[in-house]
Formats: C-alpha cells, sequence, structure tokens
C-alpha cells in the first residue's frame, strides 16, 4: 500500500489560509472592503449589536467608505434603501457622499430619499458633524429644495409628522421659495406664520376644521396627527378605514381596544388589506414585521385578521427559491442570535425580533415551498428538531425560535452532513458568522475544512451564507462555488435563486450592487 501520509486526500491543503480573526478571536477571513461596506449598509441599523457598539459601526462604516469607490458608496445607498429597504445607513451613505464626493450626490439621493422620513435622517446626520461638517451645503439644500418642491401639498402635509428636526426645522434650513398660493400657506401654517387661511391645501383645512370641532368629519390624513386628540370609536373606525398598509398592521390591537372590529364589515375590510399584493410590495415589508404582528395581536383581534396576516406572510415570501435538489439549511440557534436584538439595541426603540426569530423565518420560508429540505439547527452541535413543510410560515418560525442557546460552531452541520455521508446540492446557513467552537487555529477554518470534504462527494454542491449582523468576517471564503449576503428583506432569497442557477457573475454579491445605474 502506498505511503498514506505521502498521498493522503488534498482536503484541507487547498483551503485558502484565514487572514484575519472574528470577534470570538478565531480565524476567519475578511471581507473585501466592497463586500464589507454592503454587509454593514444592509444589515446594520447603526445600532449596538451583541459584538459591537453603535459607534463601533458608524466609526466602520466611514472608513470603509475612504477605501471604496465614490461610485459603489452610491450604489451600496440606493441598493440597501431600495432592496434591502434600510433607513440610517443609506441616509449616512448620501451625507458621506456629500462631504466625499458631492458629483454623485444628486442621482443618489433622488433615488433613496423616497419620503419625509429618509430626508430628515440625512439632514441629522449631516447636521450632527460626525461627517466632517455641520452645514448642509449649497448642493444638499438645492437638492432638499427639489425634493419639496416635487411633493404635491398633501404628501408634504403628511411629511410634517415627525421631529428632531422636524419639516419645518428644515424649511427653515434651506428656504425654499413656494411656487403656489397653497404651499405659501403651507410654509407659513407648517413655520407658525402668517398665511391666508383659504390658500392652505384642503387638507390642512379639514385637519383645522376637525381639530377645532367645526365638523366631525374624520380628515384625510395620517393619524399621528389625530391621536392627541379625543377620539371615540365612530372616530377610530372612521381612521382605520382609511389607514395605510403599515398603519393597520402596526395598530391591530389598538383598533380592537377602540371597538374597531365590532363594526359591521370592519374585519373583512382590514382584512382585505393586509392581504392585498399591491400593498405589501408598496409597503416595503420586511417579512419579520408579519411576524411581529402576528405575534404580538390579542384575544380581542378576529381570527379573519390572523389569517389575513398568515396570507400577506406567503405574499412578503414570493422570492422563496424553489429548487427540486436537495438542500440543507442550517440556521444558527447559538447564544449570540438568541439574545441579540435583529436591528440592535437603542435605549427605547429596540426591536423585539431576534437575529434567531429572522434565522428561524428565513428557514421556515424555504422549507415551506422546497419540501424536501432538510434542517439543521445548530449551536456547538446539530439540534435535533422535527418540522413540518405543510405547517405554515408563522408556525415553524416559532419552532425553530425556541431551541439553542449555546456557542457557536459553524462546521458543526457540515461535520454532520460529512459523518453521514449524505448527498446535497445547495447548503444555506444563516448566522452572525461568529464561530469560536472547533476553530482550527493553523490554516483555514474548519467550516472550510468540512465544506470542502461535502464537495468531494458533491462537486456542484454551492453553499450560501445569509450574514444579518453588521461584521466584516466570514467562516467561508468568497468564490466560485461560495455566495456570502447580508440582510434580511426578501429580496435576499432572489440573490440565492440567482446564485442557485448560476446566474450571478464571479463578484457574486458586489456583482449585484454594482450593476446598479445611477441614471
Amino acid at each position: 500500500m502506498a505511503n498514506k501520509t505521502l498521498f493522503q486526500s488534498i482536503v484541507g491543503k487547498l483551503i485558502p489560509e484565514a487572514n484575519t480573526i472574528n470577534h470570538e478571536f478565531s480565524p476567519a477571513y475578511a471581507f473585501s472592503p466592497k463586500h464589507a461596506l454592503a454587509q454593514y449598509a444592509s444589515t446594520g441599523c447603526l445600532n449596538a449589536t451583541f459584538y459591537a457598539s453603535a459607534e463601533t459601526q458608524l466609526e466602520m462604516i466611514i472608513k470603509l467608505c475612504e477605501q471604496v469607490e465614490p461610485q459603489f458608496i452610491a450604489q451600496t445607498a440606493i441598493y440597501c434603501r431600495q432592496r434591502g429597504y434600510m433607513k440610517d445607513t443609506p441616509a449616512l451613505l448620501c451625507a458621506i457622499l456629500s462631504q466625499k464626493a458631492p458629483e454623485f450626490l444628486p442621482e443618489t439621493f433622488c433615488q433613496v430619499m423616497d419620503n419625509g422620513k429618509m430626508v430628515r435622517n440625512f439632514v441629522q446626520i449631516v447636521r450632527s458633524g460626525v461627517i466632517g461638517r455641520k452645514s448642509l451645503g449649497s448642493l444638499p439644500k438645492r437638492l432638499i429644495v427639489q425634493w419639496l418642491d416635487q411633493q404635491s401639498d398633501y404628501r408634504l402635509f403628511c411629511a410634517s409628522v415627525g421631529q428632531s428636526p422636524s419639516l419645518a426645522d428644515i424649511i427653515k434650513m434651506v428656504h425654499p421659495k413656494p411656487l403656489t398660493q397653497s404651499r405659501n400657506a403651507l410654509y407659513g401654517y407648517l413655520l407658525g406664520r402668517d398665511y391666508v387661511f383659504d390658500d392652505l391645501p384642503e387638507s390642512v383645512k379639514d385637519f383645522e376644521a376637525y381639530k377645532n370641532k367645526n365638523t366631525q368629519r374624520i380628515p384625510q390624513i395620517p393619524f399621528q396627527f389625530l391621536t392627541a386628540l379625543d377620539l371615540g370609536k365612530s372616530e377610530w373606525i372612521e381612521i382605520a378605514k382609511n389607514a395605510s398598509w403599515q398603519m393597520t398592521r402596526m395598530n391591530l390591537n389598538t383598533f380592537a381596544r377602540h371597538g374597531v372590529f365590532e363594526e359591521k364589515g370592519m374585519s373583512e375590510l382590514i382584512a382585505e388589506r393586509l392581504a392585498d399584493v399591491k400593498a405589501i410590495h408598496q409597503a416595503k415589508v420586511f417579512p419579520y414585521q408579519l411576524m411581529v404582528a402576528y405575534s404580538q395581536i390579542g384575544k380581542k383581534v378576529p381570527s379573519i385578521i390572523r389569517n389575513a396576516l398568515q396570507d400577506a406572510m406567503e405574499i412578503a415570501l414570493e422570492n422563496i427559491p424553489t429548487i427540486k435538489e436537495q438542500i440543507y439549511v442550517c440556521p444558527d440557534v447559538s447564544g449570540s442570535m438568541t439574545f441579540s436584538s435583529v436591528t440592535g439595541y437603542r435605549r427605547g426603540s429596540s426591536s423585539v425580533v431576534r437575529c434567531i426569530d429572522i434565522a428561524a423565518l428565513i428557514t421556515a420560508a424555504i422549507l415551506r415551498n422546497n419540501p424536501h429540505t432538510s434542517v439543521l439547527p445548530f449551536e456547538h452541535q446539530v439540534v435535533s428538531l422535527d418540522l413540518n413543510s405543510r405547517d405554515s410560515v408563522m408556525t415553524n418560525t416559532e419552532k425553530l425560535a425556541s431551541v439553542g442557546g449555546g456557542g457557536t460552531n459553524c462546521s458543526a452541520p457540515l461535520a454532520f452532513l460529512n459523518r453521514l455521508n449524505k448527498k446535497g446540492d445547495l447548503v444555506i446557513f444563516i448566522s452572525d458568522n461568529e464561530s469560536w467552537l472547533g476553530a482550527c487555529h493553523a490554516g483555514g477554518t474548519q467550516m472550510m475544512r468540512e465544506w470542502n470534504r461535502f464537495k468531494e462527494r458533491n462537486p456542484q454542491a454551492k453553499l450560501v451564507c445569509i450574514d444579518i449582523q453588521p461584521y466584516r468576517t466570514t467562516q467561508a471564503i468568497e468564490q466560485e462555488d461560495i455566495l456570502n449576503i447580508g440582510g434580511f428583506s426578501d429580496q435576499v432569497f432572489q440573490v440565492v435563486v440567482d446564485f442557485a442557477k448560476g446566474a450571478l457573475a464571479s463578484d457574486h454579491w458586489v456583482g449585484e450592487i454594482e450593476s446598479i445605474s445611477l441614471e
């Protein structure tokens, strides 16, 4: 027999050397500056996470922007707003562009600033001084004036909800010239200056008439304007009739508390709205927001509403990959996933949704559309759990989110598959990538070692690592058969599908961002 030591398997010999360490001081692969920026922008909410403070994230984003081309900063801002539905980081990237490369700001601004909240975020960030200046500057002022001029009177009045800064504060900063009598009156109204009442937009006159009890007709305006008033059941019913999709989702218990569902036909009306395909897409809803709404609605909310939320979930997850081959989905259920809010921690505004909830939701969604999928939850080892693909996404999500809590070993599912000599075509990990148990401190990561062994049996297999936290390392280095992607919007599924079908370029996710047009 030939010398086994000399002619041993090449597994491990062709694994790239780990070039950094993660937050657990274990071997890892560093993302390129472009990939790292995309990761922070698509998963970071500038709040404290399990391993990093909000300040650390901010410093890292600013540092990464110094290492990439301005065009990529612009494309990342557009990607994480339009496809990732993020708010703070795209506004931050626009603020950085205003200082670093203002020639890229106009096209980026018009694609990112799609509502008043985004404009207020942008102004707040610039005025904070974190990008090196506190004044808006002539170009940002001009872009904000253009944004104001492009809004209808009604949309502008609706955008005046919110503070720090308020829309009135912004108007004072940029000094727009009103182009119509109604806009002149509206600016005067918002700024507390003299105005001609008859010139006000109808929505404002309706609000003032209702506020002064000159009419009982509920004005068609955002409900935030009305909540400070003394409202009865009939008023709440009118509010519910005209509420937006997101406002409806967020106030189901409030409607129940004020007797809205007791009114004949209201349950059916709201259920129909919640399950409306067009409304769901326009609201840019995160699937996890539906999960939160479903889990938190009280007993007074009718079952038809619960069913509508489940229907809405199916619509929001229509990008679930459908792949005929064998899929293994590996959700990380370790302690860092269990105890970390997906949007990070901020006093008074932390999301109740944990990273483990997102991992469970993505897993349950894939399982629902791919009945032959095998699910391998892991912490320090694979956790045994029976799931039924015919159960609802909500049900399986709750089951998955209830297990785990130990240390992190990203190699565990692959080692499990290798011990059983399993065959497969696609392996999907959902994790924060902070693996430390079972780590080898020389050469490549243990996850890459196990992946090479899996590839020996399955040469056409592909590995997808979905990261839902803003860190800049991975356990599986980007290469032809490995995709690293960050985020927790439904758009992640489409990238996974394209990768599984071989439709992505060699640079994978970064290439997707670089394909975004700035025109």
